[in-house]
């Protein structure tokens, strides 16, 4: 089979849309880490984007392809341990993107469809820069600041208070008479051209790192465990909205004249744009200008005025629907690719990456592209010393758009993945319907095993503090850590070792007692984050979770994964009828089960008759903080309904913290039915559900 990301959408079959889709999630989950969590992006914005807008558009093409780990369905990157977690009072959703006129007309078309509005209707959008920074919720009680914080993944970010008390342009105290009792702000935190340059200088001449970009120069300044660290930044704020918008505002343009009342600062750069003209306009404007202002900006940001469509549009999994990000075309330029090398991840995988010769793009210098796969470098017929033409739209990595000497008779001859493993010399293979290269060499190869390690303790899984990847690594090669059994084990096995980790070279009797106090506290684990850190193939964070949530405990999970490798049992059934898991997730999860050095592992951490347990791993409890008649329900609606559109429908129940299923089972808890209700309300009545007319459902939820 043919690379799979070449294919275009329209020729997918369904097996080969569930493959990539499996395929992009684990990719884009790896980039959001790495540009949220460490301030450390690898490829453009561009090329982030390239990869949401396929996941998108297959999505789309195959709505019961939608993964629960989809990155449609993640934002952000769960918290650094180096801060108190904080839970928003509302999540901190990001945007989705359009990238041309036609996304633009989608968005309003989208949004008039929601509401039942007429085609020929206009709706009023305000229209805004988007700053490239780091957004920020600010809470005041009384009227007085009182707490920061990161993004985060959305539901839970970083303390950064004491942080943002150094930045001079966000009140301690709002400039108003009769503040709110409680009021959630958010904006961006940002950095100047000339601040970013003049910190650069002085990092050079002190011999440190330089920061990439001012995004990255302010997301490191803030998230300093020293605020006198972040008081010698000069770092600046930009309002942009509340948590919840007061009562009696009524569109968003009001609302900012009212956080400007109050002492925030406010960008000039903005209109009121009345139709798609206003708004292409707009765009054009802001573009014009981008290279004469003092700050980056990558697109700009459209919202329904209104905050009653606001409020009734709401949100999908990551973004409202009452706002898009219009992003800024890439910047390009010319490079040569000096290399082509080749890392090992954790499942085996080989993807190549270009070295190329450094070049300064729109003030960032870039050197290293991924070049994904095999066919990727065929079908552009990349080679070494080819002359390349790149592009970025604001990151470190970008992405080769093409060759610029195709047709030169003095290239080199074409790439060729090795056959053998670079780290451990085993034999690399191509199954058949995959499109990527793996090494066979499993546990016996190190880049897989410390990286499978690595997975066990990130932040993510196990968040053990200060077991880093050098670390890792380190222990692994030195054999004191092969399993993730041996982590929990490893003091233990120190106290009798004739070199113990405090005499080893780099550590301390501190030092090596405040590792082991770091691996103890991660003796108490939630049973989703567990799964996860087991690093099944396509069991994300998301996955994880719906999993954890179905079967509640461990012993319940492991013992219905022994009995579903029998496909013909019932337990398989219900694996596969979870909702976004389907037979491809679960004979990745079978797989692991199946293998009897899996269950070893599992059987020591976990104990049972012949081993003491490592660890303790909590039943599953439900992050939903919104208590609701509805909570944990499975909802149905069915026929046509009058009083709101099937989406708001299934906005609302999902916001109330309800599960809406397509089918109806013995697992339904209501069916919501309107006009010329067909099947599913009889269904319901065979089963005993719960049947609701429209008005009974709107009764159901009113106090909630």
């Amino acid at each position: 089979m043919g690379n799979l990301r070449a294919v275009p959408v329209e020729q997918l079959t369904s097996d080969e849309a569930e493959k990539e889709l499996a395929a992009l999630a684990r990719e884009i989950k790896y980039h959001d880490d790495r540009y949220y969590g460490e301030d450390n992006p690898l490829i453009t914005d561009a090329e982030y984007d390239a990869l949401r807008i396929r996941n998108h558009d297959i999505e789309k093409k195959f709505p019961l392809l939608v993964r629960p780990d989809s990155p449609s369905k993640r934002v952000g990157y769960a918290e650094n341990t180096g801060f108190k977690k904080v839970t928003h009072s509302k999540p901190m959703l990001s945007l989705d993107n359009a990238f041309n006129e036609e996304d633009v007309e989608e968005f309003l078309a989208r949004a008039k469809r929601f509401l039942a509005l007429s085609d020929d209707l206009n709706i009023d959008v305000f229209a805004e820069p988007k700053i490239d920074g780091l957004a920020c919720s600010l809470v005041y009680e009384e009227g007085k600041f009182t707490r920061a914080a990161t993004r985060g993944d959305g539901n839970i970010g970083e303390d950064i208070t004491e942080n943002v008390r150094t930045l001079r342009e966000i009140p301690h105290e709002l400039f108003t008479a009769s503040p709110p009792e409680f009021i959630e702000i958010r904006g961006e935190i940002y950095m100047t051209h000339a601040d970013f340059n003049s910190l650069n200088q002085k990092r050079e001449a002190e011999g440190q790192s330089l920061f990439a970009n001012p995004r990255n120069a302010a997301a490191g300044s803030i998230r300093q465990l020293d605020p006198k660290v972040t008081a010698e930044r000069s770092l600046k704020f930009f309002v942009y909205g509340y948590a919840t918008y007061p009562s009696f505002l009524k569109t968003y343009q009001e609302s900012l004249e009212l956080l400007k009342s109050w002492g925030f600062p406010i960008t000039t750069l903005t209109a009121l744009c009345k139709n798609k003209r206003d708004i292409i306009h707009y765009f054009n404007d802001l573009e014009a200008k981008r290279s004469n202002l003092p700050f980056d900006i990558d697109g700009a940001v459209y919202k329904i005025n209104r905050l009653d469509w606001q409020e009734r549009l709401g949100f999908v999994a990551r973004a409202p629907r009452f706002a898009i990000a219009h992003k800024f075309p890439p910047e390009q330029g010319q490079t040569t690719l000096r290399n082509i090398i080749i890392q090992v991840g954790r499942t085996g995988v080989l993807t190549p990456v270009a070295i190329l010769d450094p070049i300064n793009i729109g003030g960032v210098v870039v050197s290293r592209a991924t070049l994904h796969n095999q066919d990727e470098i065929n079908r552009k017929d990349i080679r070494i010393g080819d002359r390349v033409l790149i592009q970025r739209a604001g990151d470190v990595i970008p992405q080769i758009v093409k060759v610029l000497n195709l047709h030169s008779h003095e290239r080199e001859k074409p790439f060729v993945f090795p056959k053998k493993c670079p780290v451990c010399d085993s034999h690399v293979v191509q199954h058949e319907g995959e499109v990527a290269y793996k090494c066979t060499g499993g546990l016996i190869c190190s880049a897989q095993a410390s990286l499978r390690l690595r997975h066990f303790v990130s932040k993510d899984a196990f968040d053990i503090e200060g077991l880093g990847a050098k670390h890792v690594d380190a222990f692994f090669q030195e054999g004191l850590i092969k399993t993730p059994v041996d982590i929990f084990t490893f003091q233990e096995r120190d106290h009798k070792s004739i070199t113990p980790l405090r005499k080893r070279e780099g550590w301390g009797d501190k030092s090596a007692q405040k590792l082991f106090d770091a691996i103890n506290k991660r003796r108490k684990i939630s049973l989703n984050r567990f799964i996860y850190a087991l690093g099944v193939p396509q069991v994300g964070e998301s996955t994880a979770k719906v999993l954890a949530k179905n079967y509640g405990s461990f012993k319940n999970f492991r013992d219905s994964m022994l009995k579903a490798v029998d496909f013909g049992s019932s337990s398989y059934q219900e694996l596969i009828a979870i909702e976004g898991v389907g037979p491809s997730i679960a004979e990745d999860i079978l797989i692991f089960f199946k293998e009897p050095h899996n269950l070893t592992i599992l059987n020591k951490l976990h104990g049972d008759a012949h081993h003491a347990a490592q660890i303790l791993i909590e039943d599953f409890v439900s992050s939903n903080s919104m208590a609701s008649k509805i909570s944990e329900k499975t909802i149905v609606f069915t026929g046509t309904l009058t009083k709101f559109t099937r989406a708001e429908a299934k906005s609302k129940a999902e916001s109330l913290g309800a599960k809406v299923a397509s089918s109806v089972s013995a697992k339904t808890d209501f069916v919501v039915v309107g006009a010329d209700a067909g099947s599913k309300a009889k269904a319901a009545q065979e089963l005993g559900v719960t049947v609701l007319n429209e008005d009974e459902w709107l009764n159901l939820i009113k106090t909630d």
